[in-house]
C-alpha cells in the first residue's frame, strides 16, 4: 500500500506582530485616559497661585513652620503688578530708598558699635532690606522675656534711629531646640514670641508707629547653625530685627479668567 508523503507545516515567524499592535494599542488608550484625568484648569491654576503668592508675601526668612505672629497693625507689602514695567519716578523713588536705608544701617552700626565689636550684634543686608541679628544672651535671661537693665538703652539708641524713619518693621524670635515647659512659656513657640513682643513695645514707646511694626516668634524652627553644639545653640537663640525696604503699593485684585466661548 503506498505511504502518503508527510508535508511539513512552515511556522509563521509574524504572528508576534499581532500581539505587539494589540500591546501598542492599550499602551496608547492607557496614556490618553492618564492624562485626561491629569489636565488641569490653567485659569485656575494661576489664580491659585497668584492668590498664594499675595497671601504668603510678607513671610520672613526661610519656609518651615508654624508662627505666632502678634501685629498691632503691618500692612501687607504688594508686589508690583507682574508685566507692569517700572516707570523712572518708581526708579529714582527706589533709589532714594536705596539711600535712606544705608543711612539708617550706618546709624544702627553707630549705635551698637560696642556689642558689634563683641560679636553680639550683626548687621545683615538682604534681598529686603537691612536685618540686625542680635544674641539673646545680652537681651534675657535663660527662658525669660523680660529685657535685662543692661540691654534697655541699646534697644532705645536703636529705636531713635527707626523712629526717624518710615520702614516696615519686623521683630523675630527664635530659639534654640532645648525644649521649655513652665506655666508661662509651654514651649519654645511662646517664649520666642513674647521675647520678640518686648522689643517690640519698647520699639513702639521709643517712638516707632505700632503701624510699622509686627512681632513674630518662631520658636525653634528657623536655626543659623546647628543644634549639635553649645556654640550653635547660643547662635540660635537670637532676635532678628528685619527693616523693610519694599514699598507698599496699591494691592491689585486677581480675579478668575472669563471662560472660553463655547
Amino acid at each position: 500500500m503506498r505511504r502518503k508523503r508527510h508535508v511539513e507545516e512552515h511556522e509563521n515567524h509574524e504572528r508576534w506582530l499581532v500581539s505587539y499592535a494589540d500591546f501598542i494599542t492599550l499602551l496608547f488608550a492607557f496614556f490618553v485616559v492618564m492624562y485626561a484625568i491629569s489636565s488641569v484648569n490653567e485659569g485656575k491654576y494661576k489664580v491659585l497661585s497668584n492668590s498664594l503668592v499675595n497671601a504668603f508675601h510678607n513671610a520672613t526668612g526661610q519656609p518651615g513652620g508654624q508662627v505666632l505672629v502678634v501685629s498691632p497693625g503691618s500692612p501687607p507689602i504688594q508686589a508690583r503688578a507682574p508685566g507692569r514695567p517700572e516707570t523712572a519716578p518708581e526708579a529714582g523713588e527706589r533709589q532714594q530708598q536705596r539711600e535712606k536705608m544705608k543711612n539708617v544701617a550706618k546709624n544702627i552700626m553707630e549705635a551698637l558699635a560696642p556689642l558689634v565689636r563683641q560679636g553680639k550684634v550683626k548687621l545683615l543686608e538682604t534681598s529686603r532690606g537691612v536685618t540686625i541679628e542680635i544674641n539673646d544672651s545680652i537681651l534675657f535671661s535663660p527662658g525669660q522675656a523680660k529685657l535685662q537693665s543692661a540691654s534697655i538703652s541699646a534697644m532705645q539708641s536703636v529705636a531713635q534711629v527707626l523712629a526717624s524713619t518710615d520702614f516696615p518693621i519686623t521683630i523675630e524670635g527664635h530659639t534654640d531646640n532645648i525644649p521649655i515647659s513652665t506655666p508661662q512659656f509651654p514651649s519654645n513657640w511662646e517664649l520666642s514670641a513674647l521675647r520678640a513682643t518686648t522689643v517690640l513695645r519698647l520699639f513702639n514707646e521709643g517712638g516707632v508707629g505700632a503701624e510699622r511694626l509686627t512681632a513674630i516668634g518662631y520658636g525653634e524652627t528657623r536655626p543659623v547653625e546647628t543644634n549639635q553644639s553649645v556654640e550653635g545653640r547660643a547662635r540660635n537663640r537670637r532676635v532678628s530685627i528685619l527693616i523693610d525696604s519694599a514699598r507698599p503699593e496699591e494691592p491689585v485684585e486677581v480675579k478668575e479668567p472669563a471662560a472660553p466661548a463655547q
